[in-house]
């Protein structure tokens, strides 16, 4: 009977959790006035041409262009960021160096800086480099570990794992950085997949970054293309149309973590533990 009612009970949690999404999907084929006047997510019709209008947008591109040029922006970042922070914690968790405390400091004190200060010196930056309109401030900054909670998170996975392994792999004639890549990232693969989906959703969500960087419609991300689809008047337009884009753009973050959910959740776990 106690496990009736714990199934009944994490049902009910489920449905409630999952019912912005099942909305998402049934208002993206209602009109205006059933957006607004009903919650109930069940459309009273269905309209499969909404999908082939919100694929072609308002703009003179469709979405596969702004889901190629979102993708320009995600691989690069994410590849830069898995693989500075690897490197950085990497540093930290094995080896001593001179104002190693300070450094540390520094990292522990940049998380909890907000992203927002950044933004206008970065804008500033970049602007006298000459690289606005591009890609390169979007993405070569994740070179440069600039994520202090993926270091932190990292730093705390390679310090769970015994030196031995280290010295283990110097035995077998590994050097510094085959001992990583070979030996110790393996080992923390749950984490480092987490990085990887936690840099791919954030940046898939950006819409701040791109609209400062990014003046060219023609290499927008899908972010900011959906924002392109709505008036500025706030009327005039089918909202259905602007939620099913939302829908189409939301397939790849699903699937992502789909596909890295369990990964996900046991480095999620592992992380929390050995913090």
């Amino acid at each position: 009977m106690k496990k009736l009612l714990l199934y009944l009970l994490l049902t009910a949690v489920a449905v409630l959790m999952l019912y912005p999404m099942l909305w998402l999907l049934g208002a993206s084929f209602k009109t205006n006035d059933e957006i607004f006047t009903s919650a109930w997510f069940m459309p009273k019709s269905l309209d499969l041409s909404v999908y082939k209008r919100a694929w072609q947008t308002v703009t003179p591109y469709t979405m596969g262009h702004y889901f190629l040029n979102t993708f320009m922006i995600i691989v690069p970042k994410t590849v830069f960021a898995v693989l500075s922070s690897v490197l950085v914690a990497y540093g930290f968790a094995r080896f001593d160096f001179p104002l190693k405390k300070l450094f540390y400091g520094l990292l522990i004190c940049g998380m909890f800086m907000p992203a927002i200060v950044t933004i206008m010196p970065m804008y500033s930056f970049w602007s006298k480099l000459g690289l606005l309109d591009t890609y390169i401030p979007l993405t070569l900054p994740a070179l440069f570990a600039g994520e202090g909670m993926f270091v932190f998170i990292l730093i705390q996975f390679f310090k769970g794992i015994p030196r031995e392994f280290d010295e283990a792999a110097r035995i077998d004639g590994c050097g510094t950085l085959k001992t990583l890549f070979l030996v110790l990232v393996p080992c923390i693969k749950s984490a480092v997949i987490s990085i990887a989906v936690f840099t791919f959703l954030w940046t898939m969500n950006d819409f701040l970054g791109p609209l400062i960087m990014i003046q060219s419609v023609e290499k927008y991300p899908l972010s900011l293309a959906l924002r392109l689809s709505v008036d500025s008047t706030g009327q005039g337009y089918e909202l259905r149309t602007v939620i099913a884009m939302s829908v189409i753009g939301l397939i790849p973050s699903v699937a992502v973590f789909a596909l890295a959910q369990k990964k996900f959740v046991s480095g999620i776990t592992a992380g929390g533990l050995s913090g």
